[in-house]
């Protein structure tokens, strides 16, 4: 009767935690800077939002011919004003300013606004179009 070897032998032991060891080595760095892109995804999904609130103010804006009404068109000449059009506001942390020249007086003038967050030294920003209205 021969006897039959069970189990793994101590060499294809360390095989194994050698290959695992390199796989490890390879994937690490990949997960290891995922908080900055999500910080940044956090701030372009806040910046799309400030934008489309613009957008709709804007919209409930033409609708009244422009006359600040309480739900439906508030007045807009800067892109810090878009924390009031926010549901719940601007985000704590959050900061909305203009990128170079503010919005204006004038209904349906333009300008480019930027919201950004500081976390340690690093700020991250995206910008969105802001847009008067309610004037």
């Amino acid at each position: 009767m021969k006897l039959r070897q069970q189990g793994f032998t101590m060499i294809e032991l360390i095989v194994v935690i050698v290959i695992l060891g390199v796989l490890a080595a390879t994937a690490l760095p990949k997960f290891i800077d995922m908080r900055g892109d999500a910080e940044q995804a956090a701030v372009d999904s806040v910046a799309g939002a400030a934008g489309a609130a613009m957008n709709l103010n804007y919209s409930g804006c033409a609708l009244t011919g422009n006359v600040a009404t309480t739900g439906k068109c508030s007045t807009v000449d800067a892109c810090a004003d878009v924390g009031t059009l926010m549901q719940g506001g601007l985000p704590a942390s959050y900061a909305a300013s203009a990128v170079a020249a503010d919005i204006g007086a004038t209904n349906g003038d333009t300008a480019s606004c930027s919201i950004s967050k500081t976390v340690g030294t690093t700020t991250y920003s995206q910008t969105f179009i802001g847009v008067a209205a309610g004037n």
